[in-house]
């Protein structure tokens, strides 16, 4: 009987074979979602109820009108729902850590950190539905975009862009522990002191100055102008440049210690 040679995964793997690798378990990603459009809930209810929640129970008292209110705040939750968004890539690997898909991945020649690009990549389908509903939402309600289709292109591509970086800390954390429900857990518990100690919901001239000082140059805060300005007009520059730079430092951070924990997880 004739033995079957088995070819090993090769040692070098090139970056843009790597990518390949990459965008095809992307797909099994998107497939998950399409199969069970439930998990579809965090990026379409969860926005739908924080814009009306905080337009019409908030937005008087602190813009005067719900209108005035709408206007600011619907271009600074598209931050806020996008990083809430980017969890689910740490959610979903851990879920595939505890149920031994990564042990059919090491036999299949491919490139170590293709599982994990593949589960970022696929989120960009959870990222352009949670930015489509929620300007839907907040256009039903009166928010409208006062610059132009070009600026608010850039916009979704900059959230887009925004979710596939934040959301290499999920990857890092849900390499790192040992069941969904805490990752999930401890990114709730980083992301709302994150995004409601930021420049979203309330003006950072309310805060106390210690408070403010650290608004004033947060991740979100950036972000939520940098939206701003892009949708309904005002500083752009600084912004823009501050949060491509988080962005930027988040991934160069994240990125290797996120494949370092991989590496230990799985062998």
């Amino acid at each position: 009987m004739t033995a079957i040679a088995v070819t090993p995964p090769p040692r070098h793997i090139s970056p843009a074979k790597a990518l390949q690798h990459g965008l095809s378990l992307s797909w099994r990603g998107i497939l998950k979602i399409r199969k069970n459009p439930e998990q579809l809930v965090d990026v379409t209810l969860q926005p739908i109820l924080f814009l009306v929640m905080f337009v019409y129970l908030f937005g008087g008292a602190i813009s005067g009108s719900t209108g005035a209110y709408l206007q600011t705040l619907a271009p600074a939750l598209l931050v806020q729902n996008t990083i809430m968004a980017s969890l689910s890539a740490g959610v979903s690997l851990n879920t595939d850590v505890n149920k031994g898909v990564f042990d059919r991945f090491r036999s299949m020649p491919i490139a170590r950190s293709a599982p994990l690009v593949g589960a970022v990549l696929a989120d960009v389908v959870r990222y352009l539905v949670a930015i489509v509903v929620l300007l839907a939402m907040a256009m039903i309600m009166g928010f409208r975009i006062t610059t132009d289709p070009f600026s608010a292109v850039v916009g979704a591509a900059l959230m887009v862009l925004a979710g596939l970086c934040f959301c290499w800390i999920a990857v890092f954390v849900g390499m790192l522990v040992s069941t969904p429900g805490a990752v999930q857990g401890i990114m709730i518990a980083l992301i709302f002191p994150l995004t409601f100690g930021s420049n979203v919901f309330v003006p950072t001239s309310t805060m106390p100055g210690w408070l403010r000082a650290w608004s004033d140059v947060s991740p979100v805060s950036l972000l939520a102008n940098a939206m701003r300005g892009l949708l309904i007009g005002g500083d752009l520059a600084g912004p823009l440049l501050g949060s491509l730079a988080w962005m930027a430092g988040v991934v160069l951070v994240f990125f290797p210690l996120a494949m370092r924990a991989y590496r230990r997880r799985v062998g």
